[in-house]
């Protein structure tokens, strides 16, 4: 599966991170709301990570039966981590987010191997997934 990213991907994409970046920075800057607000849109995007697995094993051909379950299981497990760090204290919630990200597209790359991810969403991603982490721990060290 290496369909070409839309155009409008890789701009979009890139664009999420603003919200990453500047909320970190706020934290940094000593913003008290900054955390709060960065921990929500992580685990805003956490959720998003996972729904687009539901899209795929939604559209799969049926030689892709046999992922079925495991592309639904990583469709809610990010959502489920992404709630339970929004209860957790604010700097670890902020970690666990950066973790989730980056876990989510390491089993994305494995699935990439079997051919059930796009190859130029994976290359996206983990861009994306870079930098999101980066601001997670950042805010989660402003603390």
């Amino acid at each position: 599966m290496d369909s070409p990213l839309p155009p409008s991907a890789r701009w979009l994409g890139p664009a999420g991170l603003i919200p990453f970046a500047a909320l970190a920075l706020a934290a940094l800057l000593g913003w008290t709301q900054a955390g709060f607000a960065l921990a929500a849109y992580g685990a805003t995007i956490l959720a998003f990570l996972g729904a687009v697995h539901w899209g795929l094993a939604l559209r799969a051909p049926p030689e892709e039966r046999a992922a079925e379950l495991p592309r639904l299981a990583l469709g809610v497990l990010p959502a489920l981590i992404a709630w339970v760090a929004l209860l957790l204290p604010l700097p670890a919630g902020l970690a666990l987010l950066a973790a989730a990200i980056l876990a989510t597209a390491a089993v994305e790359t494995l699935a990439a191997r079997r051919g059930l991810v796009p190859a130029g969403y994976l290359r996206l991603r983990w861009g994306l997934s870079a930098g999101a982490a980066t601001a997670l721990l950042a805010g989660a060290a402003a603390g």
